[in-house]
């Protein structure tokens, strides 16, 4: 539902009554001219195909490990499974059932892995049929036809949100909407910050940005609006190292961190100082003035399910010890957003995030956590871009510094 004119936008709330019918409602939260619009990404016999050939096989994504021994070095395929006779390495994590290994190099030990890049293999497990499923024409087909636009006048009737966003809380869907391009919460009374605030906000916070890179947009955001943060150079390069923001003065730090296989990228990216999720968690002691912000999906897409899952439930066990030892440390989820909308649906699409949407508001719905529903805004915004535009993020730290401030 949108309203370009003023720059406002929601998601629907889609009931499935699966018998064929669906129930679509939307909310009329501003006066004005508002359109509505419905697209139809998948038809079910699509839904299936997808869902059958992400969980038949975990060679969509091709990796090479590079082995470094001085001034030698060698790359050799890698993965989360390798049928393979030769000797591997073997990278194990058995408290998380986590698992990666490498064909084992000659003349190299299996501790000498250093960088990793990934490609695309080419392979599909849907038939030509199924492919043609998925033309350009055929995906995102909208299904209201004589769209008509609906005029909104006010009913005199504001309900006035009192309590204040905190951890905990849990986003109705939609959870908000834009208006002149501000996010407006539904559920709690959400302020919008200024500099000035948002300066106050931060004195003495540790804040932890653990995932993907739509997190990593978050610390390239931060110094645009706190001008005294800097970036502090860790000796690392290329874009997926560690970046760290620093203000001395007034104790903040924030810190992000690219989370660990599948990681999936053309660029070499480090391995030293690279961990799953849950390890990096167990190294923080957290108190009252600590935040924790988690993303993960958009890199675990190409791969079968249990994959997602297992890391999930691994996140998940790590908050709950998190918060054994320091239950006033504020955890924030960050959901996926959508993302392009023709693009290599097989591997990458929607379809693929929106059941990780799913099972992430399962796994962590009765843990005292907050949630940016990343989804839900990039909807309300129509951003179908895998790294959302500024005024996005802005409004993703803003919801962000509410269940923290």
């Amino acid at each position: 539902m949108s309203s370009p004119a003023l720059m406002a936008g929601a998601s629907g709330k889609v009931m499935d009554f699966n018998n064929g019918t669906y129930l679509v409602s939307f909310t009329l939260f501003w006066e004005g001219q508002v359109s509505l619009s419905l697209l139809l990404i998948h038809p079910s016999e699509g839904a299936s195909a997808l869902w059958r050939a992400r969980n038949q096989g975990y060679d969509k994504i091709i990796y090479k490990g590079k082995f470094v021994n001085g001034t030698s070095h060698v790359f050799t395929e890698c993965g989360l499974t390798l049928n393979s006779s030769a000797e591997l390495c073997e990278y194990l994590d058995d408290r998380d059932q986590e698992a990666f290994y490498c064909m084992k190099p000659q003349h190299m030990p299996c501790e000498a892995l250093t960088y990793m890049t990934t490609r695309n293999r080419e392979v599909s497990y849907l038939t030509d049929k199924e492919n043609s499923l998925f033309h350009r024409s055929k995906v995102g087909v909208e299904m209201m036809k004589d769209r008509k636009h609906i005029d909104v006048t006010n009913c005199n009737k504001s309900e006035k949100i009192e309590e204040k966003c905190q951890v905990g809380m849990k986003p109705p869907v939609p959870g908000g909407y834009t208006l002149q391009g501000k996010w407006i919460t539904t559920f709690c009374n959400q302020v919008q910050l200024d500099t000035i605030k948002i300066n106050g906000c931060l004195k003495g916070k540790l804040i932890y940005l653990l995932g993907d890179s739509t997190l990593r947009q978050w610390i390239y955001y931060f110094p645009k609006v706190v001008k005294t943060l800097k970036f502090f150079d860790l000796h690392e390069t290329g874009i997926f190292k560690k970046h760290l923001l620093l203000d001395a003065e007034r104790h903040t730090q924030i810190q992000w961190k690219k989370h660990s296989y599948p990681f999936v990228t053309f660029q070499l990216y480090s391995l030293i100082d690279h961990d799953y999720i849950p390890r990096e968690i167990d190294r923080l002691s957290g108190d009252k003035n600590t935040a924790i912000v988690i993303t993960f999906g958009q890199h675990f897409r190409p791969f079968p399910i249990d994959i997602f899952i297992r890391r999930a439930i691994g996140v998940r066990k790590a908050i709950e010890r998190l918060f054994l030892r320091s239950p006033t440390t504020k955890v924030i989820i960050k959901t996926e957003n959508i993302r392009e909308m023709h693009i290599e649906t097989e591997r990458f699409g929607d379809f693929h995030g929106y059941i990780h949407y799913l099972i992430m508001k399962d796994i962590f719905k009765d843990l005292n956590v907050g949630i940016i529903d990343a989804w839900d805004m990039t909807i309300a915004y129509g951003t179908d871009t895998i790294h959302p535009p500024d005024h996005v993020i802005g409004n993703q730290i803003n919801m962000f510094l509410n269940y923290i401030c």
